[in-house]
């Protein structure tokens, strides 16, 4: 069911424009802008419309990057009207054989660790995917699922010996398979800067991707689910490093605080000693980080306590890279695109590294980076802060970085 009041807070000025990625860089239709989105809504919602292929389209289409959200005056929930509306989508509409069948694979294997390693294990060549399956082969990162390994406990290792708190650290399904270095990292900085932090085993997914998609129960529940884990490991605070998870357990309204690793030290302050890192980095906002939980200086005033490190920023910072959870699977001609786009205004940087703060906007870019021969080193923020941190040189930094 799609709340009117929410709709009523959209005067249609149209603000949302110029920052929507389906409205300006793709298709420049009314339909795919938000304002044009919660038209439909409205239709949806007083019954002048039905659920049928022309409104799941635009429906579809969005990225749900929450752009529109910053430059909106009148305070619209577009996140909230978005899940609703997906989530009728997802109740009253049959999909096509193709979209339905991408859609249950991803939902099968995705949220499960042990299912996604197998399948990153036997990628098979491209030729011999049906062409709905190929977006998975051609995102497929080149790199070994990781083997970074996080211990159940890391005790605070201040310089001060003063303990800061107790966090339970969240390891993800995509990020522990694909980014679990992202993880260690993430311990390794927050014991070095006075935290005791818990890694709850029994932790699974925590529902982000299927609260996006329109499964809403699904999403909910397993955030609930995710609380009581970190809960039965006696800590108050779950920590987060992926942009799209630290968004939906925020908004899940959970009996525990929710926190993002930037933001908990940029709050805490800084203890630890930084050795030179002389790197030029290409620092592109998660949408997720920026627009959803408006999470903008946090990571570069991390970023910026490293000696030498030379902070940049590509242009088009507002715009999603195509990610956006599973759009680059169900939406990979747009994704691509936008992906695309993304890679050229890093590359104009002329950096050494690019960083993000969510794992699937590593794997988009990183995508769109090799298909453009600029296969550079990709790294979270946390990487480069535990490397300063621990004394790695830049040059190691470089060497052992994912591509």
């Amino acid at each position: 069911m799609i709340d009117r009041a929410l709709l009523d807070a959209c005067t249609h000025c149209g603000f949302c424009l110029p920052t929507c990625p389906t409205y300006g860089p793709l298709w420049q239709r009314e339909a795919d802008s938000p304002r044009g989105r919660i038209w439909l809504m409205r239709g949806l919602a007083d019954g002048t419309m039905t659920v049928n292929e022309t409104v799941v389209t635009h429906i579809d289409r969005c990225l749900g990057c929450m752009a529109c959200m910053t430059a909106c005056p009148s305070g619209v929930r577009y996140d909230l009207l978005l899940e609703q509306a997906r989530e009728t989508v997802e109740e009253g509409y049959d999909r096509e054989p193709a979209d339905w069948l991408v859609r249950r694979l991803v939902f099968g294997v995705f949220p499960h660790p042990r299912r996604l390693r197998a399948a990153l294990a036997v990628t098979p060549p491209r030729w011999l995917v049906p062409p709905a399956l190929r977006p998975m082969v051609d995102l497929a990162p080149p790199w070994p699922t990781s083997s970074g390994t996080v211990p159940e406990h890391c005790w605070g290792t201040a310089p001060d010996a003063e303990l800061r708190g107790r966090v339970g650290l969240l390891t993800g399904c995509v990020q522990s398979v694909v980014f679990g270095d992202v993880n260690a990292a993430t311990a390794r900085v927050l014991a070095a800067e006075g935290f005791e932090v818990a890694v709850p085993r029994g932790q699974a997914c925590c529902g982000a991707l299927h609260l996006h998609a329109g499964r809403g129960t699904d999403g909910r529940r397993r955030a609930a689910a995710l609380a009581d884990c970190f809960a039965k490991e006696g800590v108050d605070t779950i920590v987060v490093n992926a942009a799209g998870c630290g968004s939906h357990l925020k908004e899940a309204a959970l009996d525990i605080r929710v926190v993002d690793v930037h933001e908990l030290l940029a709050e805490a302050g800084l203890r630890a000693e930084r050795s030179p890192l002389s790197i030029r980095v290409a620092y592109q906002d998660a949408c997720h980080l920026a627009h959803a939980q408006g999470i903008r200086d946090a990571p570069r005033r991390l970023l910026d306590t490293i000696p030498e490190l030379v902070r940049l920023e590509p242009g088009e910072q507002a715009i999603c890279c195509g990610s956006a959870g599973i759009y680059n699977l169900v939406q990979p001609d747009a994704a691509r695109e936008l992906g695309e786009r993304k890679a050229r205004n890093v590359i104009a940087t002329e950096p050494d590294v690019y960083a993000s703060a969510n794992p699937g906007c590593l794997v988009q870019v990183t995508s769109a980076l090799r298909r453009a021969g600029r296969p550079l080193p990709a790294l979270h923020p946390i990487e480069l802060l535990d490397a300063s941190i621990r004394g790695v040189s830049a040059d190691d930094v470089l060497a052992s970085a994912r591509r």
